[in-house]
């Protein structure tokens, strides 16, 4: 099994990466090259997504991937008259036109083997909306629409597409998160029914199950890991 993980070099990419190593060969893809040859992944491929979308595509063509893991993201905090035309195309292509792209470009190989994987990890933001990150919130609801509609069109190839949609997590981008929000990290775990941030590895344990032939009937899902936060406080 061939399995690619996109924005891998640390977060909630390095975990997923870490922990599918123990089920398939895994390819790694980001913009620190250092990071990626850390991981001693099976092949790495340093790119930037919202300008070398091409040449990751021919790096899936020549490692014939089974298995998608959509995880490279960005996360911009402000109000929407603050956005620049570029904040605003950067974000989308990151976080919604790539990871549609890159689908285009496994589906071949999947539809021919009659089996494929397809995971994207979105947010509770997507699900739930968060004020002053519209873009962000906007990209990773439309990750959801995109997987709904994916499951339906792949589901007789045995293909299936979820997305798993993560709340505070206690990552490096987390931390920016809160540095650039109004608010501190201990007003935030208030807010969370749990009262934690959730952790990378519980996400990559999710991933990893999601592959799995335990899950071949979810399809279409998306799934919130979030620490309870998307059922109210």
């Amino acid at each position: 099994m061939n399995i690619l993980v996109t924005g891998a070099s640390k977060g909630i990419g390095r975990a997923i990466a870490e922990e599918l190593k123990e089920i398939g060969k895994v390819f790694v893809t980001a913009r620190n090259e250092a990071a990626l040859k850390e991981l001693g992944a099976a092949g790495y491929c340093v790119c930037d997504l919202t300008c070398d979308a091409e040449k990751l595509a021919n790096f899936i063509k020549a490692n014939k991937i089974d298995v998608l893991v959509n995880n490279a993201g960005e996360y911009i905090y402000g109000g929407i008259e603050t956005m620049t035309p570029e904040q605003i195309e950067s974000i989308f292509k990151t976080n919604l036109e790539t990871p549609a792209y890159l689908i285009s470009q496994v589906v071949p190989q999947m539809k021919t083997a009659k089996w494929g994987r397809i995971i994207n990890i979105g947010s509770i933001s997507g699900v739930m909306g968060e004020a002053n990150a519209s873009l962000y919130s906007a990209t990773k609801a439309g990750l959801v629409g995109l997987t709904k509609a994916l499951a339906l069109e792949l589901a007789e190839y045995n293909i299936t597409v979820n997305t798993i949609n993560p709340g505070w997590v206690d990552t490096e981008l987390g931390s920016k998160s809160i540095e650039e929000s109004e608010f501190s990290r201990d007003e935030i775990i208030e807010c969370i029914p749990q009262r934690r941030f959730v952790k990378p590895e519980e996400i990559a344990k999710l991933t990893r199950y999601l592959i799995s032939e335990n899950a071949k009937g979810i399809t279409g899902q998306s799934i919130n890991l979030c620490a309870g936060l998307s059922v109210g406080i």
